[in-house]
């Protein structure tokens, strides 16, 4: 007689011992994948299979070529490439979403077929040869085509996770076949993920069925013991993440700018780099912000931390834009929780599943100047309530967003669906 113990059930030294009994192989596909080592496309996704790989499950990932690129071990992992058009056009992925790309150059259209195409044949090839017991698909518009094609080849289980900017470019597109298409994924898949209760209830309003919440994890270290910010005044704010409409950065930079008029000596630090960061510049010296606003650019791991260490208040405006996509789950905000920082965000999209008002931070309405500039001074005058909210933040985060949270759900995911847990 068999009996199975979810992974995430057991201490850290129980599934030292027992996780070499979990002998699962799973093929990752995928819309993006780091090209070289510390390439940083999806580092969240390389974290989350390495520490599977210390769990017994061994991955292996399907991901389009780049620009001619082949297949190649990549910091441990086996990547396997599909070309699908000529070089000197195949960047469909990689430096941004496709959905995005295919917003902005409607031309991309025309590499769809051949991606669809070339992705399947691959599917096929790659799963009849490697003996995987589990095929998982990330982004399912359009990968839920090649993980079809990998489980007709090896008659393996199938799941489909959602992110959320799948589903908002399907409901705003006007092309037909999308929405119709997403539900068919969903509904034959074997089992279907989301980051967010805000994503899964997109998911179950394009197909009603049961969702498995499994966020993903910090990328950064977390320390053992929490670091003291630097001294204050003044108040330093950080905003971490990629340059674009919907992180609301611009209302950021209104809000500061407010507080700064109303006395209060706060700075922010921009990290990150992205399309609006020449707009947000200006927009930053047009409200008279000059040195209190610095723009840092993209920054290593380690100057990373740094920020997260110095800081007093971490804040994500976050904004739907007017494709209609938002944060779906809002990674920088677990990874500044787990310094205890202080954080200010907007309650949209994913963002509430990390952030409950008055207990792990606080909540503004998205978009809302004057609310941001409120809750900005109200955390640059208590500087016991930002220890409060950080303290608590840091414990929630750790309960629901660690690493061995997150990958002891997938572990359980994939014992379930091969019945082979921990016997």
């Amino acid at each position: 007689m068999s009996w199975f113990i979810p992974l995430h059930r057991l201490r850290r030294s129980e599934v030292t011992v027992f996780s070499s009994l979990l002998q699962v192989k799973v093929l990752y596909i995928v819309t993006a994948y780091d090209r070289r080592p510390g390439d940083g496309i999806t580092p969240w996704l390389v974290e989350t299979i390495h520490r599977l790989g210390g769990l017994g499950v061994e991955v292996e990932v399907l991901a389009p070529s780049y620009c001619g690129l082949g297949s190649a071990v990549v910091e441990g992992v086996q990547v396997h490439r599909f070309r699908y058009a000529p070089r000197r056009v195949e960047d469909l992925t990689h430096d941004q979403t496709a959905p995005d790309r295919v917003r902005e150059r409607p031309s991309y259209l025309g590499l769809l077929p051949g991606y669809a195409l070339a992705g399947s044949v691959a599917a096929a090839r790659v799963t009849r040869r490697g003996g995987f017991d589990v095929v998982h698909v990330h982004w399912p518009l359009p990968q839920a085509l090649l993980g079809w094609s990998a489980r007709r080849a090896a008659g393996i289980p199938l799941v489909c996770s959602f992110y959320g900017v799948e589903l908002t470019f399907a409901r705003h597109s006007r092309v037909p076949f999308l929405l119709p298409f997403l539900r068919r994924a969903i509904r034959t898949a074997d089992a279907v993920t989301a980051i967010s209760t805000y994503t899964a209830d997109l998911v179950r309003g394009v197909h009603d069925r049961s969702v498995e919440l499994i966020p993903f994890g910090a990328t950064v270290p977390i320390p053992e013991r929490l670091p003291s910010p630097a001294p204050s005044p003044p108040f330093r704010l950080l905003f971490v993440g990629r340059l674009v409409e919907r992180k609301g950065v611009r209302h950021l930079l209104d809000a500061v700018a407010a507080a700064r008029a109303s006395g209060a000596d706060v700075v922010l630090d921009v990290v990150g780099e992205g399309p609006s960061r020449g707009a947000l510049e200006q927009h930053a010296e047009r409200v008279g912000l000059g040195a209190a606003a610095r723009f840092h650019g993209f920054v290593p791991d380690d100057q990373l931390i740094r920020h997260y260490e110095d800081c007093h208040t971490f804040v994500l405006p976050a904004v739907f834009d007017e494709k209609g996509d938002v944060e779906g789950l809002g990674v920088v905000i677990i990874e500044a929780l787990a310094y205890g920082r202080g954080v200010i965000a907007s309650a949209a999209g994913g963002i509430t599943d990390i952030v409950r008002h008055d207990e792990t931070g606080l909540l503004v309405p998205p978009g809302d100047v004057a609310a941001l500039t409120r809750a900005i001074l109200a955390l640059a005058r208590d500087p016991e309530r930002v220890n409060r909210l950080g303290g608590t933040g840091r414990v929630y985060v750790q309960e629901r967003f660690s690493w061995d949270a997150v990958t002891g759900r997938l572990t359980d995911l994939y014992a379930r669906l091969t019945g082979r847990g921990v016997r």
